[in-house]
């Protein structure tokens, strides 16, 4: 009899997981349970070439992403042409890759937990699943004993009469007004036609004015591409980003659940993306030798334990990006970083910096006050 993973949650990491263990464990049925009417909700997630380990990457081809082989950057005295590869998700095409890969019993769409225990749940229609293992994946948790500043964004998906010019992603166009902390553009090409025009702060306030920021991007697709568009889609979010704290505020003693995704810590320090690990946490549930609660939660606490530990120095430059500046400088910590060659660029992103990658990080012309980068540097850890 094969054994049953009930993953609550189905967004990136859930689903990713669920599509890992129906196509890796012969032995394992996988449950999914999402409260909302789609699958992966209103989301675009995106990753660099290097961040998925190659013999992983059938996970996120099952879904098609698009891709394209090069991407820029733009700053007020630093701009590059970088040669590595970018990718992007989008939810409904995650969506469809679960109704089209997993049986129909085997997913729940519409329903909330609303009594979970680890043998088990209790859906908000009154269905009882039990399961060998229940797995944790309903977005970001409880963040009290974090010291945290927030990416903050809205993204227009945006379609054009005549074609944009945008040949490329822009991943950070800083060579705008710097407002409420580190600012930047970010462009996607879906088409000659179709563009995601995202603003995005880092901010030590996770308030978001939607509508700002919508008057915002038409500024600056009036200013820098200059022709008219029609709405299509929009996403907004609230991210966090660790400065520093303790792992047990994501993990607490006494939540006998293995956790993935947001909820877990299991993102990108400072850049918010969330495939990668994702992906390693999806790949990780299928070697797993035992398939219960307990076993699975501490696999995955594991892996959690050694990212924090591993990830320190990330969260000691995102001090210093939300600290040692005031709002309309912060972009200089990352405008420095760019000064790195492509290889310790794409092992920031990939969260595999060498110790000479952190050297060459902080070394330079520094970008912000010494003492002021010293006093940021010295904040919890």
């Amino acid at each position: 009899m094969k054994r049953r993973v009930l993953l609550l949650g189905g967004g990136l990491a859930g689903g990713l997981s669920a599509l890992a263990l129906h196509a890796r464990r012969g032995d394992v049925e996988p449950i999914l349970v999402e409260r909302g009417d789609r699958f992966g909700g209103n989301h675009i997630w995106s990753f660099f070439d290097q961040d998925v380990e190659a013999g992983h990457r059938w996970l996120v081809d099952a879904i098609g992403p698009m891709r394209w082989p090069s991407h820029r950057i733009a700053f007020p005295a630093r701009r590059r042409h970088i040669g590595l590869g970018y990718n992007s998700l989008r939810s409904p095409d995650l969506h469809d890759a679960l109704l089209r890969t997993l049986p129909a019993a085997s997913l729940r769409l519409g329903r909330e937990a609303v009594e979970v225990t680890p043998e088990g749940v209790r859906l908000s229609d009154g269905e009882t699943i039990t399961a060998d293992a229940v797995v944790d994946a309903r977005g970001g948790g409880p963040i009290e004993g974090l010291d945290l500043g927030w990416q903050k964004f809205v993204g227009r998906h945006l379609r054009f009469a005549v074609p944009h010019g945008v040949a490329e992603p822009m991943i950070m166009d800083a060579e705008v007004d710097q407002t409420d902390g580190y600012r930047f553009v970010y462009l996607l090409p879906f088409s000659a036609t179709e563009l995601l025009v995202e603003d995005t702060y880092y901010s030590l306030a996770p308030a978001l004015d939607v509508d700002l920021l919508r008057q915002r991007i038409d500024a600056y697709v009036d200013d820098r591409i200059g022709r008219t568009f029609e709405t299509v889609g929009e996403e907004t979010g609230v991210l966090p980003i660790v400065l520093g704290g303790r792992l047990d505020a994501l993990w607490p003693d006494d939540y006998p659940f293995g956790r993935i995704g947001m909820r877990g810590g299991f993102f990108h320090p400072t850049t918010g993306y969330s495939v990668p690990d994702a992906v390693a946490n999806a790949m990780l549930l299928t070697e797993a030798s035992d398939m219960t609660t307990a076993g699975l939660r501490r696999l995955l606490h594991d892996r959690a334990k050694r990212l924090w530990r591993e990830r320190g120095f990330y969260r000691m430059l995102n001090r210093m990006l939300f600290h040692a500046a005031p709002p309309e400088q912060r972009y200089r910590v990352l405008e420095h970083f760019y000064h790195l060659p492509e290889p310790s660029v794409a092992r920031f992103y990939a969260t595999r910096l060498t110790a000479l990658d952190k050297l060459r990080t902080l070394s330079g012309k520094p970008p912000v006050g010494i003492f002021a980068a010293l006093s940021a540097i010295a904040g919890r850890a």
